[in-house]
């Protein structure tokens, strides 16, 4: 497959795998983590992520380590991402209705789409601006139309969207770890959540769940929350931030899908208005297409690659086979082909 295209193909693929898994997870915390505190919760979840960072990691050879100048956007994902994000979703969850909160979980690729382009520069043409429109305009119509159905429907999703804030500042700050492994970028942010929670739930005396409860909402924060993770720092990797972002978008329909399978009630058409924006909104994203001249700055860096991608074009004494990393250069280079916003493609419009 050429090389302009195999990207945006692999990142789609990563990016829908993190979706899936995520969207699952949120109708089954809220059974799972019925009558727990929302510290305990988000507690729990991260320390089901720990156990697949500590399982996936790789070996300097495959890919890029930590490093210490990390440590600080480490602390504010796990601020962000696995304090803030999950609390607000648990507390959310306990005041409405799963299928909303997953509906509304849409708004987190708005939020990382917005952050990706005043922090990295990722381009937004007018179809990008039209898809985050439609998603913000879905979202205010769900909001509005669970609204006139009880005062904690509207709490709680008001909840729900601080968790899409603060997850969106999250996914801004792990695309710059994205070329890091993925497992230990899973194990420090995932450690350090359910420290912070832990330590927060002890403080403001919420009890632990018994064990059914602490081992399923293990098991959901593995699957949900660690795998997740490591699928989208690998799509990110692949295609940026923002488009990432916006086919991770699919894990609220995925998630209301499951809530409603599990006895959770319909959206009324206020509910399916607000669904059908949030679809065009992600599909309208999906298909931008950027193609033109650029050029690549002379750049040295450490991660993952191969020499089938166009852009990696040293040398080896003997050619290591498949996905490797090294400290390696890039020298300038001019071409035009599709490209997406990853690692080599973050220059300027």
């Amino acid at each position: 497959m050429p090389h302009s295209r195999w990207p945006a193909v692999q990142g789609g693929a990563l990016a829908l795998a993190a979706a899936v898994l995520f969207g699952v997870s949120t109708p089954l915390v809220q059974l799972a983590g019925d009558g727990v505190g929302a510290f305990s919760t988000a507690s729990l979840l991260y320390v089901g992520a720990a156990l697949i960072g500590l399982l996936t990691r790789q070996s300097p050879e495959r890919e890029a380590r930590l490093r210490r100048g990390d440590l600080p956007r480490l602390l504010a994902m796990a601020l962000f991402g696995a304090g803030i994000g999950p609390v607000a979703l648990a507390w959310g969850l306990q005041k409405t209705s799963g299928t909303s909160a997953s509906l509304l979980l849409t708004l987190e690729a708005l939020f990382t789409a917005l952050l990706a382009r005043v922090l990295y520069g990722e381009s937004m043409d007018r179809r990008v601006w039209g898809a985050m429109l439609l998603l913000m305009g879905g979202g205010i119509v769900l909001v509005l139309d669970q609204g006139r159905t009880g005062q904690m429907h509207l709490i709680g999703l008001l909840a729900v969207m601080a968790a899409t804030i603060a997850w969106g500042v999250d996914n801004a700050l792990s695309r710059g770890v994205a070329d890091r492994d993925p497992g230990q970028v899973v194990l420090g942010k995932a450690m350090l959540g359910a420290a912070m929670t832990t330590a927060v739930a002890a403080l403001t005396g919420e009890s632990m769940p018994g064990w059914p409860a602490a081992l399923a909402l293990v098991a959901i924060g593995a699957t949900g929350y660690g795998l997740s993770l490591r699928f989208y720092l690998l799509a990110q990797r692949a295609f940026g931030a923002s488009r990432t972002g916006s086919v991770f978008a699919f894990a609220p329909f995925i998630g209301a899908a499951v809530a409603m399978a599990l006895g959770e009630p319909g959206i009324g058409w206020g509910g399916v208005i607000g669904s059908a924006l949030m679809v065009a909104g992600v599909v309208l994203h999906l298909a931008e297409s950027h193609h033109h001249e650029h050029q690549h700055r002379a750049l040295e860096h450490d991660h993952a690659h191969t020499h089938e991608d166009g852009h990696h074009q040293h040398r080896h004494e003997v050619m290591p086979r498949g996905a490797h990393s090294h400290p390696h250069r890039h020298e300038p280079m001019t071409h035009a082909h599709a490209h997406v916003p990853d690692q080599h493609h973050d220059h300027g419009h």
